[in-house]
């Protein structure tokens, strides 16, 4: 029996998604729920690239949630090679999501290919088909990717798309990003749709290189990084100075077990002891001019 009810709202590009009163936050920007997977995370990942230049496709989506990464991933895939295979890790917390979302149609406008096998695997935590090799893993993200680590799981992108840093810190610390960093492929790409110093600075401190994507539906650019420097979009000059904000101090969890409270309450101590500029002065020579 499904818990309470996500309440389903349409976005701009004609998809759907939920809000979640928990969190007080869309899934997805008003914009469109299919877009920004495509342009947030598909795009930036390379993954129609990838398709042609790799045998396998491996992908790392954290907070699976309705499961439009997931699926947008694979349309592209296939789209450009029928038969090229998958491996995917998918991490989620609460299992009502996904379940909502199929019971409630909104993956209708995917292929018939892509929605079955979705369901199978949200049905089922687990698929293996000749193209499809897949495990949803429930559970807090900071444990359960301990798995993916324990199986040397090295993924071509890694989709990371949890609620808000300020809504749930836990998934933006230092210690988590470190973690996904160990199951990032030395060519591949780690893609999100934040651009927080506090997220920017966690990756670098990651040992990753870090660019801008494009603005969807939000004001703002997402983030991609990987190792190399490879294809990055250059940071702007004014993104580079907030870097070196106290807004760019970033969240810690040493144990990878404390509330977002907890983890909120220690990251501004470090501020309110820090000497950097704030934020209102980055913003007051920025757009003040």
């Amino acid at each position: 029996m499904l818990e309470k009810r996500f309440i389903k709202t349409i976005t701009d590009d004609g998809s759907y998604t939920f809000f979640s009163d928990e969190f007080e936050e869309l899934f997805h920007s008003h914009s469109g729920a299919k877009q920004e997977a495509q342009y947030k995370f598909i795009e930036p990942c390379q993954i129609k690239e990838k398709t042609t230049l790799k045998n396998t496709i491996k992908i790392l989506d954290i907070c699976y949630g309705l499961g439009y990464n997931t699926a947008v991933a694979l349309e592209n895939i296939w789209s450009i090679d029928p038969n090229k295979k998958v491996e995917l890790f998918a991490l989620e917390n609460n299992i009502n999501v996904p379940l909502q979302a199929i019971d409630s149609d909104l993956l209708n406008n995917f292929s018939e290919n892509v929605i079955d096998n979705l369901k199978n695997l949200t049905n089922n935590h687990k698929i293996k088909t000749n193209l499809l090799n897949a495990q949803l893993l429930l559970g807090d993200a900071r444990q359960t990717i301990q798995i993916v680590i324990d199986k040397n799981f090295q993924a071509d992108a890694i989709f990371l798309d949890p609620f808000s840093p300020p809504k749930c810190p836990q998934l933006w610390t230092v210690e988590f990003i470190e973690l996904l960093s160990k199951c990032l492929v030395k060519d591949g790409n780690l893609a999100t749709y934040s651009c927080a110093a506090s997220v920017r600075t966690a990756l670098q401190l990651a040992g990753l290189k870090i660019g801008a994507t494009r603005n969807v539906g939000r004001r703002s650019p997402g983030t991609i990084a990987n190792w190399n420097d490879n294809n990055l979009p250059p940071l702007s000059q004014q993104e580079k100075e907030h870097l070196q904000t106290r807004a760019a101090i970033p969240y810690r969890d040493p144990n990878l077990s404390d509330t977002a409270e907890i983890i909120q309450i220690r990251r501004e101590k470090e501020q309110s002891q820090s000497n950097l500029e704030t934020s209102s002065q980055w913003k007051k020579r920025w757009f003040n001019k």
